[in-house]
């Protein structure tokens, strides 16, 4: 398929799954809703996080988890107290368990404490300036094991550093960053640019890529995301990651 034809196609997909129809079926439902910037961040990491398997034991276990916050994520990080940890200590989704659990929101009393957007614990500084995301998620990882923490959650918390492909991370990282007005990202950060994004890559994202000859192999790896993007590059330079929603739609919904 031809540069032009393959463009009008991924266009077109971009278009049909880039809509607010599509927000109740996935997991970025979960910080859709909230409209304090904090929560949003909180209830976004939670439901990225967990964003493996079926989408509707996803969402509705991020959801238990807001429940458990009294649907205030932000003031529940900040103002617990440890009674109000209990009802979480039987949480399982897959592997993520309530040790992960409880990590997670030590972590996040321990950063909100000292910073008001969760946008600071991937870029500390003023301004992102690397090319791409990677730099801001080996930062990302390394910040948040820095404090005392369960060796068994770093299986949760992915890095380029390992060659992963940082799939929900970079899915996070689209909800937070990018900018339109159709309605499903956020685009509630400033730091890091569109165009530095890394476009999601899992399975279904993967095999559809190689399909189109976007990668030499299906691989679900830090390389390969490098790859694909900049090929989508080529496509949208401004906007890469537009294209997450037509690669995974066609993979995910059409089984293309």
């Amino acid at each position: 398929m031809m540069n032009e034809q393959l463009k009008r196609l991924l266009n077109e997909k971009a278009k049909l799954y880039n809509q607010v129809g599509f927000i109740d079926r996935d997991p970025i439902s979960v910080p859709h809703r909230f409209l304090k910037k904090q929560d949003i961040e909180i209830a976004g990491l939670f439901a990225a996080v967990l964003a493996w398997g079926n989408r509707t034991s996803i969402i509705n276990n991020s959801n238990r988890i807001m429940a458990w916050m009294s649907e205030q994520p932000h003031d529940f990080i900040i103002n617990h107290q440890d009674i109000d940890l209990k009802p979480m200590m039987q949480f399982a989704h897959r592997t993520f368990n309530a040790t992960d659990l409880l990590y997670f929101i030590s972590f996040l009393r321990f950063h909100y404490r000292k910073h008001n957007s969760l946008e600071d614990a991937f870029v500390p500084t003023k301004k992102y300036i690397s090319t791409n995301v990677g730099d801001a998620l080996i930062h990302f990882h390394n910040y948040f094991f820095s404090i005392e923490h369960p060796e068994r959650t770093k299986k949760h918390i992915a890095t380029p550093a390992r060659k992963s492909a940082c799939k929900r991370l970079n899915m996070y990282l689209r909800w937070m960053v990018r900018k339109d007005r159709c309605g499903v990202d956020f685009g509630i950060w400033n730091k890091i640019m569109p165009n530095q994004l890394i476009c999601p890559l899992d399975v279904h994202v993967a095999n559809v890529a190689h399909r189109f000859g976007l990668l030499s192999n299906t691989k679900s790896d830090w390389n390969n995301a490098l790859q694909l993007t900049q090929q989508l590059k080529e496509l949208n330079p401004i906007d890469p990651a537009i294209y997450d929603f037509a690669l995974f739609g066609l993979g995910a919904e059409e089984r293309y």
